[in-house]
């Protein structure tokens, strides 16, 4: 207890400046939306996925919402560890289940924001692990972690994991690793990052340790499970690819968003532009992550990620937001601001937590799901 005493007080500064910049954003998303006359409670909590996390959460899966064009949409695309967790909050207390979808989103992105502090001291010392927690706070994407959707829940999962995998906890990495797999389809991802972390260490000892085993052996169970159970509940082994097409989804190796980037070059072309440029930037930022020499777990985490975000086909204004879990991405910037002066690092981060919030407020006043 007294060492997590001590974590926690040394994480501290860490988790005020994050709940700071996300209480910025709130703040003008609540003003937006009472300018707007509508309700921020609503577009945080009874919005877009949101309304399949608390309707699964209430009446369990087999819900398929049937659309005009005679096609379905099967909630079965939905992975059950944020379900659940609304469903367990709301009947342990007063909570209605979207508020306790809220509430699992505000724990879940505090424990991210600690798990980030801790990967970024471990890697590049404190300020650096301070600076990555704002970035990642103040993405303009941002305001995803203050809503009832699962990427703060996965998050933590995820980096708590890679962190665990550095400090080789193994067991604490691929129960992890399993939860994650029970919380979005990218779960594959930290899968990955133990796997992978657990054959470089058998390359480099020619041996394996029980606990490395045990954890290279857990990890996959909460995803491979949930998707084994959606085959035999569809009747199909590959039941939950067919789930996601109904939904428009799937791995295309990018064939669908480059078309999509190529109609706007030939459409309007300030929007092609602009979304080569975003291709450009993350690309350009796992480079530096390989050539900041990044331990291969969080190369891997972040690469599946990154893969896995921008070669699907499905709802393309939903990118950003899946590219949110990729944390490594920010390192380099933060290890660079980190040796900055005080007083320039300060300025950069608070124009970037300011722009976000006014973004994640225009953002959700959009037409289509973040």
């Amino acid at each position: 207890m007294r060492n997590a005493g001590r974590a926690l007080r040394y994480a501290a500064p860490a988790l005020l400046v994050y709940a700071g910049v996300r209480a910025l954003g709130l703040l003008v998303l609540a003003g937006w939306a009472a300018a707007e006359g509508e309700s921020a409670h609503t577009l945080l909590s009874a919005r877009w996925d949101s309304l399949w996390y608390a309707r699964i959460a209430e009446d369990g899966y087999g819900y398929t919402a049937r659309l005009p064009d005679g096609g379905t949409h099967p909630d079965l695309a939905f992975f059950p560890l944020l379900p659940a967790l609304e469903r367990a909050l709301s009947a342990l207390s007063a909570l209605s289940v979207p508020d306790a979808g809220l509430a699992v989103s505000a724990v879940s992105s505090l424990s991210a924001a600690a798990a980030l502090f801790a990967i970024g001291d471990r890697l590049h010392g404190g300020r650096a692990g301070v600076t990555l927690v704002v970035l990642w706070a103040a993405l303009p994407v941002g305001i995803v972690q203050s809503m009832a959707y699962s990427e703060s829940l996965f998050t933590a999962l995820a980096a708590w994991a890679v962190y665990a995998v550095l400090t080789g906890r193994w067991v604490w990495a691929g129960t992890l690793a399993a939860f994650a797999g029970l919380t979005r389809p990218v779960g594959a991802a930290v899968v990955a990052a133990v796997w992978l972390a657990a054959a470089e260490r058998f390359h480099r000892e020619r041996r394996w340790e029980p606990r490395m085993a045990a954890g290279v052996l857990i990890a996959p169970l909460g995803w491979s499970g949930y998707v084994g159970w959606v085959g035999l509940r569809t009747g199909s082994p590959v039941g939950y690819l067919d789930v996601q097409g109904q939904w428009g989804n799937g791995f295309d190796g990018g064939l669908a968003f480059a078309a999509f980037i190529g109609e706007h070059l030939t459409g309007s072309v300030i929007g092609g532009v602009g979304l080569l440029a975003g291709v450009a930037l993350v690309v350009w930022l796992y480079v530096l992550c390989v050539r900041q020499g990044q331990p291969p777990p969080l190369l891997a985490y972040a690469g599946t990620v990154v893969v896995l975000a921008l070669c699907a086909k499905g709802y393309f204004g939903s990118k950003p937001r899946l590219l949110l879990p990729a944390f490594p991405l920010l390192l380099p910037v933060a290890a660079a601001l980190a040796r900055w002066r005080t007083a320039a690092s300060a300025a950069v981060l608070t124009l970037a937590a300011f722009g976000a919030a006014v973004y994640g407020a225009v953002w959700l006043h959009g037409s289509g799901p973040p």
